[in-house]
């Protein structure tokens, strides 16, 4: 029996304020030699958002390796108490990437996704924690209707926001060749799907700048802020 081989990732990443917004509260972290990816989505207005959005990054960023899933959720944690002790409405949703033993966990909070692109097949790893996505699953919407519905932007949790609740996760077993993207809904709210997996299929420089050119075709009415993880 021989023995698997090993697996690398290479990454790049990338943030624009958009077309419309003054201020850009995305933030992102990109540490492939940690195996650690997240974009984080602000809300709240003037620097607010942005302040949430930093202070969940920041707490990831602190992590030591090897990055555990249990060891996310307790930064997380900590970044929601400290975002929520700010006293105002600001939050931030987050989303990331883990890769280790030839593994990934995708893990989230509120809308911002991962996706995955195998074989030309695009899946999105994530499950939006939205008021568009709760009437989806009661069959109240379809999917299309979902995208176009004037409430698409209320997200059901977030970091700073309520009560703390942990991150969603899911762990899936890395291949040669898949591409993992990470991106706020300023991305994915207006690029579709099959544009998004003709570009992401680029090297990860490339793949970074031509996604965030999508956006701001499409209009750029938001911050858009992409991660791209290319395993070999």
């Amino acid at each position: 029996m021989q023995p698997r081989p090993t697996l690398t990732a290479r990454s790049a990443a990338r943030t624009h304020v958009g077309r419309v917004r003054q201020v850009n509260e995305d933030r992102l972290f990109d540490a492939p030699e940690s195996g650690l990816w997240a974009v984080a989505d602000g809300m709240g207005g003037h620097v607010g958002g942005g302040a949430a959005a930093t202070e969940a990054i920041r707490a990831l960023c602190a992590l030591s390796c090897p990055v555990t899933i249990d060891a996310i959720e307790a930064a997380l944690a900590s970044a929601h108490e400290a975002v929520h002790g700010a006293g105002d409405e600001r939050g931030t949703t987050v989303a990331g990437l883990t890769f280790s033993g030839g593994e990934v966990t995708a893990f989230w909070i509120g809308d911002s996704r991962v996706y995955r692109l195998r074989d030309g097949r695009l899946e999105q790893l994530t499950r939006d924690h939205s008021l568009v996505q709760e009437l989806v699953d009661s069959g109240t919407l379809t999917p299309e209707q979902a995208a176009r519905h004037p409430h698409a932007n209320i997200i059901t949790r977030a970091i700073g926001i309520d009560a703390w609740t942990a991150p969603d996760s899911t762990v899936s077993e890395a291949r040669p060749g898949d591409r993992f993207l990470i991106c706020s809904d300023g991305l994915s709210s207006l690029v579709a799907g099959d544009a998004i997996a003709r570009l992401l299929a680029q090297e990860p420089a490339s793949a970074v700048d031509s996604l965030i050119a999508a956006a701001l075709d499409e209009g750029g009415t938001d911050n858009v802020t992409v991660v791209v993880v290319a395993i070999a």
